[in-house]
């Protein structure tokens, strides 16, 4: 019994860990801390950083700067589920979900997709002043 006892602990150990590392970067993401920054749009489509397909050119979502992920596999993030920021511009406020990693994107840039820019603004813009801030 003590062999199998050790294993069944040394598993549970094992399996905890990445509970445990995934709650800690969780709790990192700012979650309703207004954020003072820029937004710019892409239009392109492929596997997000989240693993899945996505088309920004047709789906409201967002790509957010590298410093906000916190995984060594970007699929595995925290940032990927359910996680959502809210975005103001010209008095208009749109949520969508983080589908994606933004690396060229400084701490207070976010890129959005073609339809949630365009839901803020006219994409000849190219470029505006936004809020935003994570939310689940």
């Amino acid at each position: 019994m003590g062999k199998i006892a050790k294993a069944l602990g040394t598993a549970a150990a094992a399996m905890t860990i990445p509970l445990v590392m995934q709650g800690t970067a969780y709790a990192d993401i700012p979650f309703g801390q207004p954020i003072q920054g820029n937004a710019t749009y892409y239009d392109n489509s492929g596997y997000g950083a989240c693993g899945t397909w996505i088309n920004a050119g047709t789906e409201m979502l967002a790509a957010v700067s590298a410093s906000y992920w916190t995984s060594p596999n970007p699929n595995n993030d925290p940032l990927c589920f359910g996680v959502f920021v809210e975005v103001t511009a010209n008095g208009r406020t749109i949520r969508v979900p983080v589908k994606d990693k933004c690396p060229s994107c400084a701490p207070g840039h976010i890129d959005l997709s073609l339809p949630a820019f365009r839901a803020l603004d006219d994409p000849a813009r190219g470029n505006i002043p936004v809020t935003w801030k994570f939310v689940r």
